[in-house]
């Protein structure tokens, strides 16, 4: 069994930066391919960044050139660097989890973002 805890949310000016973190107990993170969704009020969660076990990523257009996904294994944990924020960015962001080769997709309780001026 695996635990998320997200951490590093908060209320930002337009254009600041957060940084966002999933820290993970157990064994065998560097194993987790993990992923980054964000759910905005009246809307239906989607994916933001995903980086894989072998650490390659991928991102939504809508964040792309503004949000790095990164992780360090040492510490069981994935980051979500967001630069840049737009008020459309305001949103409780999940991150994921998932062991390369399993079917079992573990999630933490989210971390409120809020961009406003």
């Amino acid at each position: 069994q695996v635990q998320l805890v997200e951490s590093g949310g908060g209320l930002v000016q337009p254009g600041g930066s957060l940084r966002l973190s999933c820290a993970a107990s157990g064994s065998g993170f560097s194993l987790y391919a993990v992923g980054w969704y964000r759910r905005a009020p009246g809307k239906q969660r989607e994916l933001v960044a995903t980086i894989t076990a072998g650490g390659s990523t991928n991102y939504a257009d809508s964040v792309k050139g503004r949000f790095t996904i990164s992780r360090d294994n040492a510490k069981s944990t994935v980051y979500l660097q967001m630069n840049s924020l737009k008020p459309e960015d305001t949103a409780v962001y999940y991150c994921n989890a998932r062991e390369v080769g399993s079917v079992i997709v573990w999630w933490g309780q989210g971390t409120q973002v809020k961009v406003s001026s």
